[in-house]
Order: C-alpha cells, then sequence, then structure tokens
C-alpha cells in the first residue's frame, strides 16, 4: 500500500502547497488592506475552484467506467500524456515565478478590490482553479496505474492536509521553510514520477490498440524477482517501472526523464551575481511578508447606496451557486457520457430467424458495436471468420429487448455475425469483406466437446496407468508400517505421496477420494487428532511426530484400501472436458497456496518436493491439450512451457541442491522470493488456457 501512498502524497503536498500559499496571500492582502469584511468573497472563490475539482475528477472516473476496456486504455493513456504535460510546466513555472508570485496576487487582489465583490471572487477562483484541475488530473493518472485506489487517496489527502498545515504555519510565523529548495527537490521528485506516467500511458495506447509494439517487450523481469515482494511493489507504484515493459515504454520514459531533468537541474544553479531582492518578501522562507504588503486606500462605499433602488440576494446565494454549478455540470457530462452512448459504432440487431441483417462492412481499427436484441429469447452473438469459425467478439447472454457493447479489433479479412438463439437453431448474417492488413487481435477457433475427447482419453489413460504404479507404493509404505520399520516407511512415504501429486488432484479431481488420500485436517473439529484426518497427510503427521508403527497400522491400511477403491471408481467417473484446460492453472495454484507457503506439511518437510511433482502433473496436462492449444494460442503453449521449465528448474536449484529437499521455511528469503514471482509469472500465462479451451456452443 505504501507503494501507491507516496507518489500522490509528493503531489497533494507539492500541489496543496502552492494553493495554500496562494490563499495566504490572497487573505493577507485583505487583512493589510482593512478589509476583513470581503474574506468571505475569498473563501466563495475558494471553494468553488474545489468544486470544480472534485467534479472533473468525478467526470474522468464515470467517463472512464462508461467506456468498453479498450477505450478506457486509449482515454487513460491520452490523459497521461497530458497529466505529465501540465506538471511538466508546473515545476518550471513555479521555479521561475515564485519570487514574484506574492506582489503579482497582491496586485490583483488591489484591483479587484475596486472593482468590485463579483471580481474579487473571480481572482480567487482563478487563482486557485488552475493549481486544482492539475492536481486532480494527475492524481486521477496516478491513481489509475495503482494497483489499488484507497492508496493513493490517502496519499493525496495526507499530502493536502500536510501542506495545509504548513501554510497555517506560515501565515502565522510559526514555521519557516526555504520554498525555494523545497519546490527544486519536489520538482525533482514530481518528474520522476512523470517519467513512469508517461511510460504507463504508452502502455495503456499500446493496450488500447493505438500505438504498436504491445507485444514487443525491452524486458521481462517476472522470473527474476518477485513482482508481490515490497520491494517491486514499491518501484512500481512509485516509479511505475514493472517487471515487464515493452520498448516503447522504456524509450518514453528515458526520452522524458533525461532531457527535463538535465533542463531542469541546470535552471536551478544559482547566478553568478546575486539579484537584488523585490520589494515584496521573497517566497523562500515565508509564503506573505504581512508588513511588506501596503494598506490599500480603497474607497468605502455605503451599503444602502450599493443596495438602493435593487433588492440584494441573500448572502448565502453565490457561494452556493458556485458551488453547485461545477457539481450539475459534472453531473450532466456524466449522463451525457453514461453507457447509452458508451458504444458509438453501428447497430447490429439480433432475433431468433434473424442475424444482423444488413450490416455493412465495418472500418478497420478499434469498432465498438452496439448489438441489440429484438427478438424473445436469449441470444449468444459472436463476430466471427466464417471460413474456420474462429471468434473475434462475443456476448454470451444477451437477454430479450436488451442491448450491450461489443468491442473488436478489426484488421484486413471476412467477417460474419453468428447468432445462436437459446434453444433454436443457429444462424449467420451475410460476409462481408475489409481491406487492409490483419488485425492485431487472436481470433479464437472454437473449442467443442469432440474436439477435447482425444485429450480427455489421452489423460484418463495417463492418470489409469498411475494409479497402478501408486497403488504398488501405497503397499510398500504399509507393508513397512506393519514391519515396524519406520525408517523405510519415511523414504517410502515420500515416494507414494509424489506418485499421488503427479496425478494433478486439484480442486476435487477425484471427488471424496482425494479427501481421504491427502486431505488436511484444516476445519476438523480434533484437527490433525479427530478420527476424520486420515490419509497420507495423517501417516506424515505420525511419522514424523514420534508416534509408533502400532498406531500408524490402521491409518496406512486405509490408505492402500482407498488408493484401490479410487483405481476402481476413476474409469467410471463423469469428467467435464472443460475442467481438462482449469486444471492446467489449479494444480499450481495450489501448489502457491499450500506447497511454496508450507501450510500443508505435517512435519516431513517435503513440500518443496511435493511442488516439483506438481510441475510433471502440469507438464503431463499440457502435453496432452497441446494438440488443441497449439492451433489456437501457440504463444501461449510456447511461453507456459517455457515458464514451467523455468519453474521447476529454479525449484530444484534452491530447494534441493544436494539430492536432499529443504523445507520452505529453511530457504533464503531471496530463494522463497524469486520462487514466488517465477510461479507468479507461470500462473499468469496458465490463467488464459481455460478462457482459450472453453467448450462453446455451435448450435
Amino acid at each position: 500500500m505504501w507503494s501507491d501512498v507516496v507518489p500522490n502524497l509528493l503531489i497533494g503536498l507539492r500541489e496543496g502547497l502552492e494553493a495554500g500559499l496562494i490563499i495566504s496571500i490572497l487573505v493577507a492582502t485583505l487583512v493589510r488592506s482593512d478589509r476583513r469584511e470581503r474574506l468571505g468573497q475569498v473563501w466563495t472563490g475558494v471553494l468553488a475552484a474545489v468544486a470544480l475539482s472534485v467534479s472533473f475528477g468525478a467526470v474522468l472516473t464515470f467517463a472512464a467506467a462508461s467506456m468498453s476496456t479498450a477505450a478506457q486504455e486509449t482515454f487513460s493513456g491520452v490523459l497521461s500524456l497530458i497529466a505529465v504535460a501540465f506538471v511538466t510546466v508546473m515545476v518550471f513555472w513555479m521555479r521561475r515565478s515564485a519570487r514574484a508570485l506574492s506582489g503579482e496576487i497582491s496586485g490583483k487582489v488591489t484591483a479587484a478590490l475596486a472593482l468590485g465583490p463579483g471580481v474579487l471572487v473571480l481572482t480567487a477562483f482563478l487563482a486557485v482553479a488552475r493549481e486544482g484541475l492539475e492536481t486532480s488530473l494527475f492524481i486521477w493518472t496516478t491513481t489509475r496505474g495503482a494497483s489499488e485506489s484507497v492508496g493513493p487517496l490517502i496519499g493525496a489527502a495526507v499530502g493536502i492536509a500536510l501542506a495545509a498545515g504548513l501554510c497555517v504555519g506560515m501565515y502565522r510565523r510559526a514555521v519557516k521553510i526555504n520554498l525555494s529548495r523545497f519546490f527544486t527537490f519536489t520538482g525533482i521528485g514530481l518528474i520522476v514520477i512523470a517519467s513512469g506516467v508517461a511510460g504507463y500511458g504508452l502502455r495503456d495506447l499500446q493496450e488500447g490498440g493505438v500505438l504498436p509494439g504491445g507485444g514487443t517487450a525491452a524486458f521481462d523481469l517476472g522470473g527474476t524477482f518477485d513482482p508481490g515482494a515490497w520491494y517491486s511493489r514499491f518501484v512500481e507504484g512509485v516509479l511505475n517501472i514493472t517487471p515487464r515493459m515493452t520498448v516503447l515504454q522504456v524509450v518514453g520514459y528515458l526520452a522524458y526523464l533525461v532531457p527535463v531533468m538535465v533542463l531542469f537541474i541546470r535552471g536551478t544553479r544559482p547566478a553568478r551575481q546575486a539579484t537584488p531582492a523585490p520589494a515584496t518578501a521573497p517566497v523562500e522562507t515565508i509564503p506573505v511578508d504581512t508588513a511588506a504588503v501596503e494598506k490599500v486606500p480603497v474607497e468605502k462605499v455605503p451599503v444602502a447606496a450599493m443596495s438602493a433602488g435593487r433588492r440584494r440576494p441573500p448572502r448565502w446565494a453565490l457561494p452556493a451557486a458556485l458551488v453547485a454549478v461545477p457539481a450539475l455540470v459534472a453531473g450532466g457530462v456524466i449522463l451525457v457520457l453514461g453507457p447509452s452512448t458508451a458504444s458509438g459504432g453501428a447497430t447490429i440487431e439480433v432475433a431468433s430467424g434473424s442475424c444482423a441483417a444488413g450490416w455493412e462492412a465495418p472500418q478497420p481499427g478499434h469498432q465498438i458495436f452496439t448489438v441489440r436484441n429484438t427478438g424473445g429469447q436469449t441470444m449468444e452473438v459472436r463476430l466471427i471468420d466464417p471460413a474456420n469459425g474462429a471468434i473475434h467478439a462475443e456476448i454470451e447472454l444477451l437477454a430479450p429487448g436488451t442491448s450491450r457493447p461489443l468491442s473488436a479489433i478489426i484488421g484486413g479479412g471476412t467477417y460474419a455475425w453468428q447468432c445462436l438463439p437459446d434453444g433454436g437453431e443457429p444462424v449467420v448474417s451475410a460476409s462481408r469483406r475489409v481491406a487492409g492488413p490483419g488485425g492485431d487481435s487472436q481470433a479464437i477457433i472454437p473449442v467443442t466437446s469432440e474436439t477435447m475427447s482425444e485429450p480427455l482419453r489421452a489423460y484418463q489413460a495417463f492418470v489409469t496407468a498411475d494409479l497402478v504404479t501408486l497403488q504398488a507404493s501405497a503397499d510398500t509404505l504399509r507393508a513397512d508400517v506393519d514391519a515396524g520399520d519406520l525408517e523405510a516407511a519415511r523414504r517410502d512415504w515420500l515416494t507414494a505421496h509424489l506418485d499421488y501429486e503427479r496425478l494433478g488432484a486439484a480442486y476435487g479431481t477425484f471427488g471424496d477420494f482425494d479427501a481421504a488420500i491427502n486431505g488436511r485436517p484444516d476445519g476438523l473439529p480434533g484437527g490433525v487428532h479427530d478420527p476424520e484426518f486420515s490419509g497420507f497427510h495423517r501417516i506424515e503427521y505420525g511419522l514424523w511426530h514420534g508416534e509408533s508403527a502400532e498406531s500408524l497400522k490402521a491409518p496406512a491400511a486405509k490408505l492402500s484400501t482407498d488408493v484401490a477403491e479410487l483405481g476402481k471408481a476413476f474409469p467410471t467417473q463423469e469428467f467435464d472436458p472443460n475442467d481438462l484446460a482449469l486444471r492446467t492453472h489449479e494444480i499450481l495454484e495450489n501448489t502457491l497456496q499450500f506447497q511454496l507457503t508450507g501450510s500443508a506439511d505435517q512435519g516431513s518437510g517435503t513440500a518443496l518436493a511435493t511442488a516439483s511433482a506438481n510441475v510433471d502433473g502440469t507438464r503431463e496436462l499440457l502435453t496432452v491439450i497441446s494438440p488443441v492449444l497449439r492451433t489456437r494460442a501457440p504463444a501461449t503453449l510456447e511461453t507456459a512451457g517455457r515458464r514451467l521449465d523455468a519453474f521447476g528448474t529454479l525449484l530444484r536449484q534452491v530447494a534441493n541442491p544436494q539430492g536432499t529437499w529443504i523445507a520452505p521455511g529453511g530457504l533464503a528469503l531471496a530463494d522463497r522470493r524469486k520462487l514466488n514471482g517465477s510461479l507468479g509469472a507461470l500462473l499468469e500465462t496458465l490463467a488464459s488456457i481455460p478462457d482459450v479451451l472453453e467448450i462453446r456452443s455451435t448450435g
């Protein structure tokens, strides 16, 4: 969380102090001019500026939420680059104008006093609104790039609160700060943060399809560093440097950071000859030297004369209007940008007997279609390649009488719409040809139950054969316990347990048999002493906690019997083909949760040996599904295989260097982080496989 707090804390502190200095100068000018009765007009302008800034942030948030994913990426990318430009101008302007700021604003207030209350309100509003809008935009962009929104908002609030406290202290002469140095150092920090925002914005534009090169990585350190470690989160949160960055991100980051930082630092060097101090107090030490602001002789006009012949509005009317108007305008903008206009592209009408009748060929690039179901049945709607049925984009459930946006990247090729009504026959629209190069999106060839039948048979054959091996190992373990040879039992327990783990029994693959054979004591009323605690982990606990062979005979016999029953039942078990792809991810998800943490260990210290067996089981599953996956996501298959091998190799290197497995708690902290980072990157790749191989209806 601190990695998300720090950038916005700096932004809130820097921008809040700038706005606070301006307010201090406005207030001090009125006080020294003996016009305290006009302070309410200053605060009215300040409140209006705050309302405008908050409303601006709300418009950005709700506008982004109403867009498609690709449009959000583009919107965020453009605003990130605009925010970088604003921040750059701001840090250079403040460095140049800080010394003359007090005199400039005091002069404007003096002129406003002579022109009337409305002008004074407007002067305060304009002076603060610029800082507020910059702050809203930059906080919004940094929050979009953070892992969550609470931390950045807390950081901004704390920074603004600190700035307010400093301004009050300086106004009352209780605090003195060298503001020249403050703005120099915070300017350097903001330039570094802005460099990360620039890289983040370029990445968003790549993901939105506006800029090319999204798949060209400059580096990928996901397998070297743990992305979830505190130092990775801190670097990513503060500098926006991620474990994987594209070439364009790196180039943009350095192209901004190096020249802007050089120009800024060069401009902060003191001149060879000292410049005489200005008439007003320098901003470096105190924002306003109230003794330096001369009383301004302004003719006071009697209130009765000002109000003669007309009725004055209530005192609260102007402040309420200035605060309410920005909020009302923001609400109107949010309504205009709401979901009803988010799609923006052609409207595709579908019904049970009609699918996109009369639709025209779309333009190349990113398109958002509005798909409207005018029929009486729930529909599944797809944009397909009619030659092979490959799906470019789809809506799985479209209720009667409803509309939904559908986002797609259109490249050169032939397109058609496929409509699959619930319980009806599929309908395919006329085909339309789009000229130009191929699109960046990867169309997915639908997977059917027939497609997965051969991989499913191969997996069932693998499990059936290995259950025979498991039975022999379980019988050997039982014989060791019956003979009272606990040393042999410890050795053979590990062999049998790893045989079971290689089967990939994750998330209920074997139903109730898995709980009996490999269940943990978690949730049992008696814990490890509960009568229902059985299987490998029950025997493990006894072998490594000094239990006698006699006490382990019953658990060993039950384990052997349960494995035998599983061998008989498995050939007749129902198996959902979708589970085959799902298991490629779930096996190692279990590994991350139970093995790398050591939480499943009951005393043997072999959790990482179990993790290695899980790697073998996942590799077998990838081999089984590879013929289907290779024709649909070859890059995913290649990356998954490479990262699986890398994790398996790293696991053996750090956890079994001398042929004896080390418990997770015995690993060096750096090694644990490497394992977590490598497995995290692997799981990220494996997570997409179930979507690619999902069984889809063809009607």
